[in-house]
């Protein structure tokens, strides 16, 4: 049994609570609140003037594979630039469970992130959810059964392809996905016409057997998009296929925002600390999340970054202070949102009993850049940061 006691407790879900206690056992949370009797013989952590929140969570990252420390001529393991169509990859297997990234990862304060292929492709691969304790084999840090399906519109698929092969415009971004899910369909009802007739035997599909889960709706897609008319072509796409999906980036969102709110779309939303470094991301804008929030959108923040991913809290602070976006929202953000687009909110996000016991303990507001992560509980384990 082990405790935190005397915290400024962060629940999420059920406000806050002055001089609370945390209790947990066998990784889960067992009580929260004001007056939690705390057991002979358990471990206490004693955080009089810290803040604790739930571990913040990460939605979508690329960690150890896009960022420093690197080498000249590096070709980058998230993106299997060639074929514009590759579902059958696997992100796991491009990520090393050793890189230093996830120690700065977890002293950010941050228990889950999900790593994700990169947007070079139509359809990009299968991402991992992970937890970032110290591990030796990656299967340590994976929790099973999290495992979505990454999609790209917008630029970089033509970019990336284009010479005489499509895609080589929007056009043919959204005529090949289609086709592709299509295809997609087809086979999968011939899957479920043979389990019904074992004579109707199908030839297996390396590729589509991964996109089967997609077109029935059990594995969510996660579409790139930064502008809106790609945002509401992804959508449009991914409606008429009957997918379940989130839109990842929506950086250009705030132009839309009613229509995303109509339509419930799921959005991930970032970088935002970023310039207009293509012509999809020029009309992005820090004031996105605010704008999203007041228009109903339940909505994540990103970096999309690796290493870098403790810097997060920091541009969530930065909304704050000059973007109109509440510190509520902020938490809601970095917690319970994503937790929900991870289809994850019965274990993570918020500080409950029953939940995984994955929390951040601070030195102050988190979103401020003179705060520190002084621990990190991942599932009741305790990471000692400064």
């Amino acid at each position: 049994m082990k405790a935190i006691i005397n915290a400024k407790v962060f629940t999420v879900t059920n406000g806050v609570i002055e001089n609370g206690t945390v209790l947990w056992e066998n990784g889960k949370i067992t009580a929260v609140g004001a007056n939690v009797e705390v057991p002979a013989g358990a471990e206490v952590i004693n955080a009089e003037g810290l803040w604790v929140t739930p571990g913040f969570i990460e939605a979508h990252c690329h960690p150890n594979i896009s960022e420093v420390p690197g080498f000249l001529g590096e070709k980058l393991d998230f993106n299997e630039i060639t074929d514009p169509i590759t579902p059958q990859m696997r992100i796991a297997d491009s990520l090393d469970p050793g890189h230093p990234a996830f120690t700065t990862i977890r002293q950010g304060g941050f228990t889950t992130v999900c790593a994700l292929p990169g947007s070079a492709n139509l359809i990009g691969g299968i991402g991992v959810v992970l937890k970032t304790r110290p591990a030796t084999v990656l299967s340590e840090m994976v929790v099973p059964g999290y495992e979505p399906m990454k999609f790209a519109m917008g630029e970089n698929p033509k970019r990336c392809y284009g010479e005489k092969r499509m895609p080589m415009t929007r056009m043919g971004n959204a005529a090949l996905l289609r086709e592709t899910l299509a295809e997609a369909k087809r086979y999968s009802d011939k899957l479920k016409e043979a389990e019904a007739d074992p004579e109707k035997k199908v030839e297996p599909n390396f590729k589509l057997d991964q996109l089967v889960p997609v077109v029935r709706g059990e594995r969510r897609a996660r579409m790139h998009a930064h502008r809106a008319d790609d945002i509401v072509t992804a959508c449009s796409i991914a409606r008429e296929f009957g997918l379940d999906f989130s839109i990842e980036h929506v950086t250009d969102g705030r132009r839309i925002a009613d229509w995303l709110a109509a339509n419930k779309i799921k959005c991930v939303v970032g970088p935002l600390n970023v310039g207009p470094v293509k012509r999809e991301m020029w009309n992005s804008s820090m004031d996105t999340p605010a704008v999203l929030f007041a228009a109903g959108v339940d909505m994540a923040m990103t970096l999309d970054t690796g290493w870098q991913t403790w810097e997060l809290p920091i541009v969530a602070g930065v909304c704050i202070a000059k973007h109109g976006l509440s510190f509520e929202n902020a938490m809601k953000a970095l917690t319970i949102n994503p937790a929900k687009i991870l289809k994850m909110e019965d274990r993570i996000g918020s500080i409950e009993a029953g939940k995984d016991a994955d929390l951040a303990l601070w030195s102050g507001n988190p979103f401020s850049n003179l705060t520190v992560c002084r621990y990190t509980v991942i599932d009741g384990e305790v990471f000692e940061n400064c």
